[in-house]
């Protein structure tokens, strides 16, 4: 496969895949406001934490208010990370590789694309994002279902299914880290009905709270941050997520397991390692926020070796090439 294809692919997947978990963070955090915004304060505001764009937002809209944040995050053609600029991003590469997709996929895309662009015209989308986000959350389950089902499982599928699966991985991170860490920095074993609620809302924002309750039952923030962090059968946890990844890593790569060809194969092999053998209380007596700042680090590096390794290998070599006679001669 050329490599401009591959990267294509692996984006078109990530950014539909990220225009889902932005829609799912906006519904979750409206609901969670609905009918008690004394009492939880400042919601918004962690909103754009999760993304990683608070200076990008600052500098625009300044105060974190329910409609700034909701039009930063939707519709701000400026705002890498909004749903319309993920979703027209999207569009822009499945239209170079109109060879490689069905049509069935194009369609739907394109439908995707333009409710999102009218959907931007409208006030009330804004004052009640509920339907639109339900709107985007089918759209990108409609894409992956054609996708999977119309699809040959060869390499370009295979790529398709990693990037969204790193895209998700990443995700589910972040709101991990924001909902401990920035929602609720005090009350990691608190017991109120206010807890409840708030966990609930964030498994609910990974589409988790039924299948926790028929694993787990009782809301417990230490089982909460286990299932959505460590799970091996849930698929939208971090692990189960990387482990799938793999296998399509493996795929493309054709390398036996336990073995690698690419820094990517390594880098990844790490990160489930780690994920494999990890329990939830050494996490949190680590840190949990730390543990997830490094398992981002590490997603981010692995991210920077995907792209040498497949989409721009002769140029990533040359640089590699250079560092290394660099640090042979400072040596």
């Amino acid at each position: 496969m050329l490599s401009r294809v591959a990267d294509s692919v692996y984006w078109l997947s990530r950014y539909i895949e990220r225009a889902e978990n932005v829609a799912r963070f906006i519904d979750v955090n409206y609901n969670l406001t609905l009918g008690a915004p004394d009492v939880l304060g400042d919601q918004w505001a962690p909103l754009v934490s999760t993304t990683g764009d608070q200076a990008d937002f600052e500098k625009k809209y300044g105060e974190p208010t329910q409609t700034n944040v909701l039009k930063f995050l939707s519709f701000d053609a400026e705002n890498p990370n909004s749903i319309l600029s993920c979703v027209a991003a999207a569009r822009e590469n499945a239209r170079t590789i109109r060879e490689i997709i069905p049509s069935v996929v194009w369609e739907q895309l394109n439908k995707f694309y333009f409710m999102v662009r009218s959907a931007a015209q409208f006030a009330h989308t804004l004052d009640q994002p509920q339907e639109f986000c339900d709107r985007v959350r089918l759209a990108s389950h409609l894409l992956v279902g054609a996708s999977d089902a119309t699809m040959s499982h060869g390499e370009a599928w295979h790529f398709a299914r990693f990037g969204r699966l790193i895209e998700r991985a990443d995700k589910t991170s972040r709101i991990v880290d924001v909902q401990y860490f920035l929602l609720l920095p005090d009350k990691l074993h608190g017991g109120s009905e206010l807890d409840v609620v708030r966990w609930s809302a964030l498994l609910k924002s990974a589409s988790a709270l039924e299948m926790y309750r028929r694993q787990h039952g009782k809301i417990v923030p230490e089982r909460v941050a286990d299932f959505l962090i460590l799970d091996r059968q849930f698929p939208r946890s971090m692990h189960f997520c990387l482990m799938k990844a793999q296998e399509s890593l493996q795929q493309i790569s054709g390398s036996p397991a336990g073995t690698y060809r690419y820094l990517t194969e390594q880098r990844m092999g790490r990160l489930c390692s780690q994920l494999d053998y990890a329990s939830i209380k050494d996490i949190i007596q680590l840190g949990l926020h730390e543990y997830i700042d490094s398992f981002q680090v590490q997603l981010n590096v692995m991210g920077e070796a995907v792209r040498g390794d497949f989409f721009t290998p002769h140029r990533y070599r040359r640089t590699q090439t250079r560092v290394e006679a660099s640090q042979m001669q400072s040596s």
